[in-house]
Formats: structure tokens, C-alpha cells, sequence
């Protein structure tokens, strides 16, 4: 693999011990604030030290505590994009550009500058200064000097959280353009989960400094290993279940039997599903014969322009209590959903549950 990594650092609230391989790949890494992805991208990049540990890029030993080897941050050649840019203020783009050039002949230089600038979409800022830019432009422009070392590998910190949703869209574009032309590793630490799964390809899980998941992104959402896991990747609905036989569970806490596609080796502790794979059949009254399908009512819903939040009830026994589950669905489905009387007819695929160990 291009980047390997095995360290160890004891924190004042607990010790960060992760080993990981990464290929050509970008790979975000998802994890809670404090959870400590930040200091794991400062120590591959040389900025922090570990306790232990051994880092190895494109097979050259940037880090063995056990041999006393440990490169300078400097001649690591790795690129490292922080989340408020760390531009110099004082120096214009083509001169913060220049920074990472070193002693090339004026005219190459120049040549080398116009070309980063241009491969980020920052062609013609060069004489202005960080503080004439956007938020947008500013992020392009430690891109392009960032790419100006001919890293063997970029760690991205947090990239869009200090913009605007207009500019992030914008800038997110930029990036997975400049991911699908770079040939080394891409590291990008994030706590938003819609981000961490359209930027990387492999998601590593990052919980109090130990690695929770890690693997094909896909993979992880569709089959979270853990509880914790799958609430960090963003589900919703949970019950404890029992299993009953077979491919058939009973949820306690939905108050339902279940038939699951994926049973596990050992006995579950959990069956979930994600709010936007529950879905409804557009009848009233009692559901049919077909399987996970149960009558539903509503207790409130949530809307955003284009989709809407259900917060439902499977008894209507229960209509006081809370929610059991909720339910996304398009803006066009809800539009049509709430005009059927109560109670709506609710389907959870088997194919979309999935169960967990303790």
C-alpha cells in the first residue's frame, strides 16, 4: 500500500492507537469532534510526535520509534490543507504558490505557478492577497500550493467546514476533480457524513482514538459493525431484537417481527435501518399480506425544501408515547403521502435491515 501507518499516543482523555494501510485512494475519516483525526493527520505529517510508532510512505520510513528513525515534517513531502487555509497573509497567491517551488530558474517557476493555478480554477488571482479572496478562493489557492510540492501524499483537515453551503458545493467539486488526477494517498478528516462518503472512496471510523470501521465506504453505511458505528454514519433507528428463528426477529421496541436477509453469527443485540429505506405503500387502512409491512401513524414531521423528516408510530396505543422510527422521503412523495388517511401502510425491506452484536 502507498501509506502505511502504526502509532500510539497517550491524550490527556485517552490513548490515539490506530493502524491503517491506504492505497491511491482518498479516504476519509470520519469521527466525533475530539475523537482525535486531527492529531492523527499532524503526526503523518510530521507536526506531532507519537509515543510509538511507524509510518512508511511509498516504502520510504518516514517514522520507526524502535529504529530512532524520524524524518523532519519538511522532507516528508506530504501536503497538509488546514481547515482555515494557513495562508500567508502578508504574501500575494503567486507568492504563497512560490512557497513550496523552491529554486527553479524565474521562468519555469512562473510557468509552474500559472499551471497549479489553473488546475485548481484560480488562474488570474495571483497578484491579489489572501484577504481579497473568498472563502472559496482561498481553499483553491492552499490547494494549488499545497500540489506546488509534488506531495507524495495530501492530508485535507476539516476542508469545507469554514464554508458557506454555495462555496462548499463549489469547492467540494474542485477537490474530487483534483482527487481524480492525483496518483498518491489522500487522507481528508471530516465529522460530516454526507462529505466523508461523496469525497472518499474508503472510509476509516475514528471513536476515542481507536479505529471503529474501516473499508469500502459503502460496505461500512450498508453494514455498520457496532451500534456506535452505525449512529456516526447517521442512523436513525434502532430497537433490540430477539431472534425468533430462521430469518425472522422479533424488534422489542417497534413492537414487530421482522424477516432479515443478513443474519449474523452471533446472536443480535440490534436490528436498524436507515430513515430513507423505509418506505410506503400509497394505501390507508391495514397492510396486505406483504411481508414487514405494518399500519403507521404519524406523530410530526420535519421539512427541509426537498425532503421531509416522518416521525412515526407503529401502535396506535402508543400515539401519546414518542416516535419509534423515522422515515425521509422526497418532498413529491410526502406531497402525495399526506393526503391518505391514517393509518398509512409501512414497509421496511428485509433486504435494508440490518442486525447488530452487542
Amino acid at each position: 500500500m502507498a501509506l502505511s501507518v502504526q502509532i500510539k499516543k497517550r491524550l490527556p482523555d485517552f490513548t490515539l492507537d490506530v493502524s491503517f494501510e491506504a492505497g491511491n485512494t482518498p479516504l476519509s475519516i470520519l469521527g466525533p469532534s475530539g475523537a482525535g483525526k486531527s492529531m492523527l493527520l499532524r503526526m503523518i505529517a510530521g507536526l506531532e510526535n507519537p509515543d510509538r510508532g511507524r509510518i512508511v510512505l511509498d516504502g520510504k520510513v518516514l517514522l520507526d520509534t524502535e529504529r530512532k528513525v524520524s524524518v523532519l515534517a519538511c522532507e516528508r513531502r506530504i501536503a497538509m490543507l488546514f481547515q482555515h487555509y494557513a495562508l500567508f497573509p502578508h504574501r500575494s497567491v503567486r507568492e504563497n504558490v512560490s512557497f513550496g517551488l523552491g529554486d527553479l530558474a524565474p521562468e519555469e517557476k512562473e510557468k509552474r505557478i500559472a499551471a497549479l493555478l489553473d488546475s485548481v480554477h484560480a488562474g488570474g488571482l495571483e497578484h491579489r492577497y489572501p484577504g481579497e479572496l473568498s472563502g472559496g478562493e482561498q481553499q483553491r489557492v492552499a490547494l494549488a500550493r499545497a500540489l506546488a510540492i509534488d506531495p507524495g501524499a495530501m492530508l485535507l483537515d476539516e476542508p469545507l467546514s469554514a464554508l458557506d453551503t454555495h462555496l462548499r458545493s463549489q469547492v467540494e467539486a474542485q477537490l474530487l476533480e483534483t482527487f481524480s488526477a492525483y496518483p498518491h494517498s489522500v487522507l481528508l478528516v471530516t465529522h460530516n457524513i454526507e462529505e466523508a462518503y461523496r469525497l472518499g472512496s474508503q472510509l476509516l471510523v475514528l471513536i476515542r482514538g481507536k479505529v471503529a470501521a474501516f473499508g469500502e465506504k459503502e460496505e461500512i453505511f450498508r453494514y455498520p459493525p457496532t451500534l456506535e458505528v452505525a449512529r456516526l454514519t447517521g442512523c436513525k433507528n434502532f430497537s433490540r431484537v430477539h431472534h425468533i428463528s430462521g430469518d425472522m426477529v422479533e424488534a422489542l421496541d417497534w413492537g414487530c417481527r421482522l424477516h432479515v436477509e443478513h443474519m449474523l453469527e452471533k446472536p443480535p443485540a440490534y436490528v436498524g435501518i436507515r430513515a430513507h429505506h423505509i418506505e410506503f405503500t400509497e394505501n390507508s387502512g391495514a397492510p396486505d399480506s406483504d411481508q414487514n409491512t405494518f399500519p403507521c401513524w404519524l406523530e410530526r414531521s420535519s421539512e427541509t425544501p426537498f425532503r421531509v423528516t416522518l416521525f412515526l408510530k407503529l401502535h396506535p396505543s402508543q400515539i401519546a408515547a414518542a416516535h419509534q422510527l423515522q422515515a425521509e422521503i422526497p418532498k413529491e412523495k410526502w406531497n402525495r403521502l399526506e393526503k391518505i388517511p391514517a393509518p398509512w401502510s409501512m414497509v421496511l425491506p428485509s433486504e435494508s435491515l440490518f442486525l447488530l452484536a452487542e
